[in-house]
């Protein structure tokens, strides 16, 4: 507990950590290029990143994009940010919320890019509702991803991917979607940059299959 308590408070403290004890929590919606990035660089958002490693790893080989981690954990918040401090990626940012809430930080079209990587699957049905998958997130990507944005899911749970699969596949309103059940045995496997969290590599050693879907909204 003493650990976790100087850890968020050295979040509180760090200027590429939003959260709701800062000014900007209330005022970055539509303005996080202008005051926060202070470029006008395309902007990538990582869902439920977990400790960053994906956010961090992409704001690695791509520095002229922009890229925000979104976790409610405070703790796998000061993970990522603390990573982004050691290695000096100003293209880093990270925003402590819940996933349901993220359209009050971004403004409609605010978003070219979405990352689900390794989502919680909630497996039950009565569950459904909040895989980040379901209906009602994907009206929220819709909404926040602009012209052109992909929309891509990296996951080691079978029913996640199948039920996002053929969700997607009733839909009218995507296009350019592909998907894998072995992303590391396909021609998608670029896409991933062979970025490894902690937890993938932890279900590749257990035997799983890493899946991987990517799609646009028309």
């Amino acid at each position: 507990m003493k650990r976790k308590l100087e850890r968020f408070k050295v979040i509180e403290e760090r200027t590429n950590v939003i959260e709701p004890t800062k000014t900007l929590y209330k005022q970055i919606k539509g303005n996080w290029r202008r005051d926060f990035f202070k470029n006008d660089n395309p902007i990538t958002v990582e869902l439920a990143c977990g400790r960053g490693e994906y956010t961090t790893g992409l704001a690695r080989l791509f520095p002229n994009r922009n890229f925000i981690g979104v976790d409610i954990k405070g703790e796998r918040i000061w993970r990522g940010s603390t990573t982004a401090v050691e290695e000096n990626l100003s293209n880093v940012g990270f925003l402590r919320t819940q996933i349901l809430l993220i359209e009050n930080f971004f403004e409609p079209g605010e978003i070219n890019e979405v990352w689900l990587t390794f989502p919680d699957p909630r497996p039950t049905k009565r569950d459904i509702k909040r895989r980040l998958t379901s209906p009602r997130f994907l009206a929220m990507y819709r909404s926040l991803a602009g012209t052109g944005a992909y929309i891509r899911l990296k996951t080691d749970n079978t029913i996640l991917y199948e039920y996002t699969v053929e969700a997607l596949q009733e839909r009218n309103d995507i296009e350019d979607f592909k998907f894998t059940p072995e992303v590391y045995q396909s021609d998608l496997r670029g896409e991933v940059f062979d970025i490894k969290t902690r937890y993938e590599e932890h279900f590749a050693a257990k035997g799983e299959t890493i899946k991987y879907l990517r799609f646009k909204f028309k």
